[in-house]
């Protein structure tokens, strides 16, 4: 029985500079409510692919969207609110 083996480095060899930063982490974080509202707002619409939308599946895409509404919101002013340091007096 033959071997097969690699005759050449990785291509591309791994990285510590291919994990997210600490930076990264905090804003993925920050975005993270939004995130999840929207794959609620996918899932609700995904049970709707295979069977026509009831009156309950109506207010579960409104609650949904309303969430992503919110979460944008919330999102959006946490951002262009002013960070305040601990050194405040």
């Amino acid at each position: 029985m033959k071997h097969i083996i690699a005759l050449q480095d990785v291509v591309t060899p791994w990285s510590d500079g291919l994990e997210p930063s600490d930076a990264e982490l905090i804003e993925i974080e920050a975005e993270m409510d939004v995130v999840l509202a929207e794959v609620e707002l996918l899932d609700a619409l995904i049970v709707l692919l295979d069977r026509p939308a009831s009156e309950f599946d109506g207010r579960r895409i409104r609650r949904a969207h309303h969430r992503v509404l919110a979460a944008r919101r919330d999102a959006a002013n946490r951002a262009a609110s002013p960070q305040v340091s601990g050194d405040a007096a």
